[in-house]
């Protein structure tokens, strides 16, 4: 029988999807985009928007293959599953059993009835093991936690992963050698809350330790961590001195106004994590350093937005990933007077995106004429694509090797596609 997967949404999300694609290529089925006999979609439900793609690509999924077996799993449903049950869904799922979908699919070929595994309450799971042998990228991802107990006042997603949780220490080794071994370079360690690690009193920079000792792996990136979980004498020590751990962080702030992190229940003020930042840069100055934004939280004023348009541009930011404010149900934000018109929304978040265009190039700029190391990634066009230790995205010319790094002297090839 041959299948396919339809991943939406975050790093995590990637990564579980290749797990379950694993699982079904072991089992004998056979991946195709075309007339399939089952279709698994993984979804995301970070805004409204999010929920709005997930919902249309199921319904254009069921148009293409409308006798397939439909699996729907991940963050969406999670959140509200009555929306997929009048269309025909076969399996159902939330964010647990994802590493059961052979046998559930079995099952359901089986029995021919609708299996409904959504959970209802997320806050007591175990950490879910998941390992892969080969990611479908060159950067391999490797999840190492799951939930979150921050409870950001506009955020849903730890009412849909859950509690906090984290891999066992030696098997995000193991898997990682086991990656190394099949080809990679690059490990990316991803979670919904990755900084916050813990395992047999292991901590996050305990991990990258670790995973700097495995031969033949040359680069370690962090996807995120929040700028609490990195203010410690540890962490500085690592960016000494481990060579491997990429010369980039992300690090959200999302909002640039005091006022507006406190509404948001975050757990910093902009002292706090200007101070951090110039530790950072005070051991790696030319560090990229890109971060998350959140434009229009309730309460924002334009006297308030503006306010966190010059903290991007005191801070410097490598790029800004802008998200507006979706209401999500259910959260302490929702129920928050003084939400902002989507006009206003929109407006502002084009200025911070031009904002971030402009930082981006300025950091790109700095490093023109320097020699960088390059992971060529893909080859698109007769270009190789691929992005060096600071997060540069490249577009050479010539000819490279897939999954190979090369010095290169950066001239005009960035690429923003």
């Amino acid at each position: 029988m041959k299948f396919k997967i339809v991943t939406l949404g975050c790093k995590v999300n990637a990564y579980e999807s290749t797990v379950i694609k694993e699982k079904m290529l072991k089992e004998g089925f056979i991946e195709s985009d075309n007339n399939v006999d089952i279709v698994i979609v993984n979804t995301c439900s970070v805004t409204n928007v999010a929920d709005s793609k997930c919902l249309k690509m199921v319904r254009r999924l069921k148009r293409e293959d409308p006798n397939a077996i439909f699996v729907v799993c991940g963050c969406s449903v999670q959140n509200d599953k009555t929306k997929f049950e009048n269309l025909d869904i076969d399996v159902l799922l939330g964010n647990t059993n994802k590493s059961k979908i052979v046998d559930l699919i079995k099952e359901e070929i089986n029995n021919k009835h609708l299996i409904d595994k959504v959970k209802n309450d997320m806050q007591h799971e175990e950490f879910e093991t998941m390992e892969i042998d080969k990611f479908s990228n060159v950067r391999a991802f490797v999840k190492i936690q799951d939930g979150c107990n921050n409870y950001c006042s506009y955020c849903i997603i730890p009412y849909l992963r859950g509690n906090l949780r984290c891999k066992d220490y030696d098997e995000v080794i193991n898997e990682s050698k086991n990656l190394v071994k099949n080809g990679h370079k690059e490990i990316v360690l991803t979670g919904i809350h990755t900084g916050s690690y813990k395992s047999k009193g292991k901590d996050i920079v305990d991990v990258i330790w670790g995973l700097s000792e495995i031969n033949g792996l040359e680069r370690i990136r962090l996807s995120s961590i929040e700028i609490t979980e990195i203010n410690n004498d540890k962490f500085y020590d690592l960016l000494k001195r481990c060579d491997k751990l990429c010369n980039h962080l992300h690090i959200p702030l999302q909002a640039g106004s005091n006022e507006i992190l406190k509404r948001m229940n975050r757990k910093y003020d902009l002292d706090y994590y200007f101070d951090v930042i110039n530790k950072i840069r005070s051991i790696r100055p030319d560090i990229s350093i890109s971060t998350d934004v959140i434009v229009g939280h309730p309460y924002e004023t334009e006297e308030l937005f503006n306010t966190t348009i010059d903290t991007c541009e005191k801070i410097r930011f490598s790029k800004i990933h802008v998200f507006p404010y979706s209401k999500r149900e259910g959260t302490v934000a929702s129920k928050m007077p003084e939400h902002v018109k989507e006009e206003d929304k929109k407006i502002r978040s084009n200025k911070l995106i031009q904002v971030s265009t402009e930082l981006e190039k300025e950091y790109y700029d700095k490093f023109i004429g320097n020699k960088l190391g390059v992971l060529i990634e893909e080859e698109k066009n007769g270009k190789y694509i691929g992005h060096t230790s600071n997060m540069l995205k490249l577009c050479l010319d010539g000819k490279y090797n897939i999954n190979e790094i090369y010095d290169v002297v950066i001239k005009g090839e960035f690429y923003d596609a």
